[in-house]
């Protein structure tokens, strides 16, 4: 019998910790009082039980609490559902970070390309990756994929679909995959430079399912989709099973629960098999905290039960200006993403792309010449 070590983060009264955990640990296994179990095999095997407390003067007290794994059924719904069902109910309560068992993490495969797949595909070595995305919302299909060949033509290595764009009558899915992926088809033939088009997949599990055999009919080069909108088993199964190329969580609704971001965005996606993932940048126009987005990137690439790592992209309100700050913040394995202040003002959008991708090649130069000089 093995067990989940799950931490959750408790705002109470420090006098009230203990019986808040212990009424966690029963809430998220049992569901039942401790003297309604008296069968042993379940008060031994199954029953939730307290492994750590620690109370804090400065800030929420931690509670790590031990799950069965047997009690998973190592289906996506029901792990998150043992994780952080009843409890995600309570105001009090955040879950902030999961230890799976080696017997868990052997049922799931992660990610299929990561990092080194999407480079390979790029053809790109060790230098920070770029990415522009394509909107506003309204555009016809025809006009987005003038812009996605403007910005492959002139450097960018991902173009993705803004996440808001999905089958509208405005720009319908099929005739905007077709479009955008002969741009940068095209592009690619004028510069022999790859780049790849993501469209964003949203929908019904039957529409998703529709939807990537059409991307995958016009050989796209990865995927877009938003877990936390589609359900995060609804992604898992179809990243598993009818999609081939790399995918791009994106964390639209991601921050609807109290749960939190470097776990959810940096583990958990992951685990569901995010080749790269999308989150706030630090200093945008969303507040996560520079330590957050550390964590979020940390957990993205670290050795984690053998799955490959993913390619964190953060975004949000990025602007040019701070491109050397952040390739030295986040390293070489990173891919920028910046939005609307890339394609404003409109007629210098060539100029810009280019400028981008030439900002992103000097942070790269700068970055590994102070490290080289470091060494020596």
């Amino acid at each position: 019998m093995s067990w989940i070590n799950v931490t959750y983060h408790i705002r109470a009264a420090r006098d009230q910790l203990d019986g808040i955990a212990h009424a966690l640990a029963l809430e998220q296994s049992v569901e039942v009082s401790a003297e309604v179990v008296t069968d042993r095999f379940v008060a031994e095997n199954i029953m939730g039980r307290v492994a750590a407390v620690h109370p804090s003067d400065h800030g929420p007290h931690e509670v790590v609490i031990r799950l069965a794994t047997a009690t998973t059924g190592f289906d996506v719904a029901q792990t998150l559902n043992m994780l952080f069902g009843n409890s995600s109910l309570h105001a009090h309560v955040e879950l902030v970070d999961v230890e799976f068992p080696p017997e868990f993490v052997a049922r799931f495969s992660g990610p299929r390309h990561g990092i080194d797949g999407i480079r390979r595909r790029l053809q790109a070595t060790r230098r920070p990756l770029t990415c522009a995305a394509l909107k506003p919302q309204g555009l016809s299909s025809e006009a987005l994929a003038d812009l996605c060949y403007t910005l492959a033509i002139n450097g960018v290595d991902v173009v993705k679909d803004d996440h808001g764009l999905a089958d509208q009558s405005y720009s319908p899915f099929a005739k905007r995959v077709v479009a955008c992926q002969r741009a940068i088809a095209k592009a690619r033939r004028e510069t022999g430079r790859a780049c790849i088009y993501a469209p964003s997949l949203v929908g019904s599990p039957h529409a998703l399912a529709a939807q990537a055999k059409i991307a995958r009919d016009e050989g796209v080069g990865a995927i877009l989709l938003a877990p936390a909108l589609i359900g995060m088993p609804v992604f898992h199964e179809l990243v598993a099973a009818h999609v081939d190329v790399p995918v791009i969580a994106h964390p639209a609704y991601a921050g609807a629960a109290r749960v939190a971001p470097p776990l959810l965005l940096g583990k958990l996606f992951r685990w569901l098999g995010a080749d790269a993932v999308i989150f706030p940048n630090f200093g945008g126009r969303f507040a996560y905290s520079r330590e957050d987005c550390a964590r979020i990137a940390n957990n993205n690439r670290c050795d984690w039960a053998g799955y490959a790592p993913t390619l964190p992209i953060p975004a949000g309100g990025l602007t040019m200006d701070r491109v050397g700050e952040l390739v030295g913040f986040y390293g070489p394995d990173v891919m920028l993403l910046i939005g609307g202040a890339l394609l404003a003002p409109a007629d210098r959008l060539a100029e810009r792309t280019r400028s981008f991708v030439a900002a992103m090649e000097a942070a790269h130069a700068g970055s590994t010449a102070a490290r080289d000089a470091a060494l020596s």
